[in-house]
């Protein structure tokens, strides 16, 4: 009865179908002319790092091409995302989608299966050993005596078609986000940069491109005594506009907190965020190549 349990309680979380890699070069086409952000003591371009997982995102192993649709660098001990990124092609014709949330299984502590239960109902019970223990899960987010709810880093508005809304439903695309800040100033920067990008930013093809980095700063507390919330939201988009032929950037952070009055969140070049992120997170950010 008691394994039958467990099996439920891992049930509640489908399982992705994502790739945890060494580097990035099966999902490089979300970095901007393929260049990975440089993130001294974080991001180790072409090795593994024990607490920091690189991500290739994709919703299922049957779809067209590499079926990669962004990707992610995970940090284990936080149970947050570093960051995510993804292309904005323009915003596809769909709703938002109700699917479950999803989890990795090759984030888990045994990486050799593919379906693996909880080991006990209450994944904090001292002494066991739980698979879970790298990254957050839907339990954790039951909590909410901080007031957050499911922040997305790669935002399901942003994506080019269902398909790729669905895929940003993995808990390693999530962040705990202060719920009125999610759908107040937050919300408002996503929306924003939507149509920034979909204004200024044309391929050759003339067709909408723009890359786009969004991360989270890591704060002091944690939901559920395991997942971090941060201090810290930000994002970064950068692309070439052939219409004028120059390359454009426009960058934002803020506080994980309501904001006071409805105040608006000031835009902020990409040289500005890469000093703030220098100061906060690791030294000499360097997020895109060419847009600096």
């Amino acid at each position: 009865m008691r394994l039958f349990i467990t099996v439920l309680l891992a049930l509640s979380c489908p399982f992705g179908r994502s790739e945890v890699l060494q580097t990035f070069n099966k999902c490089s086409e979300f970095f901007s002319e393929g260049q990975v952000p440089v993130i001294p003591g974080i991001l180790n371009l072409n090795s593994e790092h024990a607490r920091y997982k690189k991500i290739c995102q994709r919703y299922s192993f049957t779809s067209v091409g590499s079926g990669y649709t962004f990707a992610t660098l995970y940090d284990t001990e936080s149970r947050i995302p570093v960051f995510s990124a993804y292309k904005y092609t323009a915003r596809g014709d769909f709703i938002r989608p109700k699917i479950p949330w999803m989890i990795e299984p090759q984030v888990m502590i045994f990486t050799a299966f593919f379906m693996m239960p909880h080991l006990s109902p209450d994944p904090h019970v001292v002494g066991m050993t739980v698979p879970y223990r790298n990254q957050a899960i839907h339990e954790d987010y039951f909590e909410n005596r901080y007031g957050v709810n499911r922040g997305h880093l790669f935002p399901n508005c942003h994506a080019a078609d269902e398909f790729t809304a669905k895929s940003t439903f993995t808990l390693t695309n999530i962040v705990p986000q202060n719920i009125r800040f999610n759908a107040g100033g937050w919300n408002r920067i996503e929306n924003e940069t939507r149509d920034t990008m979909s204004t200024h930013c044309y391929d050759n093809n003339n067709k909408v491109l723009a890359h786009v980095l969004t991360g989270a700063i890591p704060g002091k507390n944690k939901l559920n005594n395991r997942v971090n919330i941060p201090s810290y939201m930000w994002t970064a988009f950068c692309c070439y506009n052939s219409r004028e032929r120059l390359w454009v950037s426009q960058a934002y952070w803020a506080l994980n907190k309501q904001e006071k009055n409805n105040a608006a969140i000031s835009k902020k070049s990409l040289q500005e965020l890469q000093q703030f992120l220098s100061q906060n997170l690791a030294k000499n950010v360097q997020l895109f190549k060419n847009c600096n």
